[in-house]
């Protein structure tokens, strides 16, 4: 069985594959549509910059072809995602296994931590992603919302967010995101792509959005005491900067099930439940080992910081990827 990078060889088996795909991304699949993009999967030349990965598996006793799989991680995210896996038919395949746990390899030695899939749990996918060390963290349904007026308005109830916001949404975000699900479900990083909604200098709501030629994809977070749901979730489509004619699709999450209720008032439509499974490429274990810290001469003791080295079938590095980490603390001269 070999398994290797997608390059321009590959191209007429993508285009063969291209409407035969299964995506566990729906902000990908919303915003770009269901369809294997070339473009995209020749980009893996330069995976290393962009985080885009598409794999080819030959060699296998599946009669269907070769196997494709892509999987993205942005560069120091401890968090990456499988994109797709080609054809409908590969989860008759004895390779995808091997297919799975070569792109989780990979992905392990770029330093990621979680792999995630979304996936319908009713569907055959989402036995086979059990079967290969998957785990349910979360359950969600994606809303598809209508209405909303174009017309401007002086003063906008939701803004885009700045810099000086991200310590109120970090803060939103943890209050929101059951801690379990905050080791996958991270925070925002240092840019904000969305809009905020304040009310008397407090932050309520944080919108993030994923546009696309297709569509525009909102993963939501509003605080439980935010009052009139329905008609912030009007006054967002009203606000959407750039939508024209494009759908707009929202993913509510079991932990905010809640705001449920408002789309359903609003006339949004609803997809079946979906799981968000999610693949943990490291292993976590507890320090049996005490050690002793340093006096100062204060006769207080000093604090050092722990580092993590890490050896494992991925390589070397300051990630712990499928691995028992060591811990060691330096210890002053």
């Amino acid at each position: 069985m070999n398994i290797r990078l997608f390059d321009w060889r590959d191209l007429p088996v993508l285009i063969r594959y291209r409407r035969h795909g299964l995506f566990f991304d729906n902000a990908l699949v919303l915003t770009r549509g269901p369809v294997l993009v070339p473009a995209v999967a020749m980009m893996s030349y330069f995976a290393s910059a962009t985080g885009i990965f598409t794999y080819l598996c030959t060699g296998h006793n599946h009669t269907g072809g070769p196997l494709m799989g892509q999987v993205a991680h942005n560069p120091g995210s401890a968090v990456g995602r499988l994109s797709f896996l080609a054809p409908e038919t590969a989860l008759e395949s004895d390779g995808l296994p091997a297919l799975l746990e070569y792109m989780v390899t990979k992905l392990g030695k770029r330093g990621a931590m979680h792999m995630l899939a979304e996936v319908d749990e009713r569907s055959e996918a989402f036995e086979m992603l059990r079967h290969s060390g998957f785990a349910t963290y979360v359950r969600q349904r994606i809303w598809r919302l209508r209405g909303g007026s174009p017309d401007p308005v002086k003063e906008r109830a939701w803004r885009p967010g700045r810099d000086r916001d991200i310590l109120a949404v970090r803060s939103l975000h943890n209050v929101l995101v059951p801690g379990l699900v905050q080791q996958v479900e991270l925070p925002p990083g240092n840019h904000l792509h969305g809009l905020v909604y304040y009310l008397d200098g407090e932050l309520l709501a944080y919108a993030e959005l994923h546009y696309g030629p297709r569509g525009i994809f909102i993963q939501p977070y509003i605080h439980p005491d935010a009052e009139l749901v329905g008609s912030m979730l009007v006054e967002l489509l009203r606000d959407l900067p750039g939508r024209r004619k494009r759908p707009v699709y929202m993913s509510i999450r079991s932990y905010q099930s809640w705001i449920e209720h408002s789309l359903e008032e609003l006339g949004a439509d609803a997809s079946p439940n979906q799981a968000v499974l999610v693949k943990h490429l490291a292993i976590a274990k507890r320090v049996s080992q005490s050690f002793a810290l340093p006096a100062l001469e204060s006769g207080h003791q000093e604090m050092t910081a722990p580092f993590i080295k890490s050896e494992s079938k991925f390589g070397r590095g300051l990630q712990t990827t499928h691995q028992e980490a060591e811990i060691f603390v330096s210890k002053k001269n």
